[in-house]
């Protein structure tokens, strides 16, 4: 009963806290969970987790096997974490790339009615053409792999963050203070940095958050139609991949 009435205590204490506390708390709950996964993948034995052994293939899961393991007798959710860690790592790289991309692009619009017209056809030609076509585009001229896909992904994500930035960009310009600074002599630079930056510091960390997601998606989908990563990787579009012929075998650990 006084155990009970501990967790009741807590829960009601975690209840009464305020939204911008909880976001921050289940914020660093789920990057603690993510981060705890992307650095396993370095303290996992590869070779020993991807090493086939046909004397336990297609076992259901078990205390041995908490998965089950797959056609080749490798174990499933070694498979899963390793190809989670994968799929975080391209994610995060494809998402710091196109958040430079978008900052370097949305700082650009600001010099001149002409090269905002042309950052804005850019953004245009991007946003038009379909996102898988051209991420499987970009995967294919950088040779596939890894390097083919966070570039592929990195590439061609910056485009919606790019245009709330130019739109914010444009927004501050037409401030008192920038003005301001220009009657001053400020350069452009010194005005960025002091002026710009802050006030875009928030976009940019909204947008890196929904583009992360985003991009594993999207490393998961081409790799499921085989132009990501290569067949031996445990990615999870690979895996998700080799699962569709399991669908009507019965073996639902792997589907």
């Amino acid at each position: 009963m006084k155990a009970m009435t501990k967790t009741e205590e807590k829960h009601k204490s975690f209840l009464n806290l305020n939204l911008r506390t909880k976001t921050i708390l289940i914020i660093a709950v789920a990057f603690v969970i993510l981060f705890s996964v992307f650095i396993s993948n370095y303290l996992i034995d590869h070779s020993a987790v991807l090493t086939s052994n046909f004397y336990n293939i297609n076992q259901p899961p078990s205390f041995d096997h908490w998965f089950g393991t797959d056609w080749m007798g490798r174990d499933m959710f070694m498979r899963t974490l390793l190809g989670l860690g994968i799929s975080i790592g391209v994610g995060a790289f494809a998402s710091v790339i196109s958040t430079i991309i978008a900052i370097l692009l949305g700082v650009f619009s600001s010099v001149n009615t002409v090269v905002d017209e042309a950052v804005t056809a850019v953004i245009d030609l991007f946003g038009s053409i379909p996102h898988i076509l051209l991420i499987i585009l970009v995967s294919l001229a950088f040779g596939g792999g890894y390097y083919g896909v966070i570039m592929a992904v990195g590439l061609t994500h910056w485009t919606p963050l790019a245009r709330i930035l130019r739109a914010e960009i444009k927004k501050i310009n037409t401030s008192e203070y920038i003005k301001l600074s220009n009657e001053f002599g400020k350069s452009k630079m010194w005005i960025a940095r002091r002026h710009i930056f802050p006030l875009i510091i928030s976009q940019i960390i909204v947008g890196v958050i929904l583009m992360f997601p985003h991009a594993i998606m999207h490393e998961a989908s081409i790799s499921f139609l085989g132009f990501g990563l290569p067949a031996h990787a445990p990615a999870i579009g690979i895996i998700l991949s080799e699962s569709m012929k399991y669908l009507s075998m019965g073996y639902w650990w792997l589907a």
